[in-house]
């Protein structure tokens, strides 16, 4: 009796281990990370200008850094005024002074608005990304 409970336990130990009824072929079969294609939201907002451009509404401040005189203060007053309803918006920035003004202007053709996402948004990522 104890080796009929010993080889049914073993039994039921490596059939959990090949994988579950569904995977067998039995019932509902999963399926597989190759027949779905897997997006993130971010996914989105990416395949478009965002990709290619700085986006003001978006982007984090650490972006901004290729362009000389944007990197810690610009970048954080963009930031912080964000949404803009177009590019040129940015120029409205109360406090900017004509320095900035013309840092700005040298680089509209290189930012881009989109509707604010919040997977780029959420708590204090446009501030700290985390990338170090």
């Amino acid at each position: 009796m104890k080796k009929l409970i010993s080889t049914l336990a073993l039994v039921i130990l490596c059939w959990g281990w090949v994988g579950n009824v569904g995977q067998l072929g039995w019932g509902n079969t999963p399926v597989s990370a190759a027949e779905t294609e897997l997006r993130n939201p971010a996914d989105e907002v990416l395949g478009g200008e965002f990709g290619q451009k700085i986006d003001l509404n978006n982007s984090n401040v650490r972006l901004f850094r290729q362009y000389k005189g944007y990197y810690p203060g610009l970048a954080a007053k963009i930031v912080q005024n964000a949404p803009y309803e177009q590019v040129e918006d940015v120029l409205e920035i109360p406090g900017l002074s004509e320095r900035q003004k013309e840092l700005l202007s040298e680089h509209l053709e290189e930012f881009a608005v989109s509707p604010p996402a919040d997977v780029f948004n959420e708590g204090d990522d446009r501030y700290n990304p985390g990338i170090y």
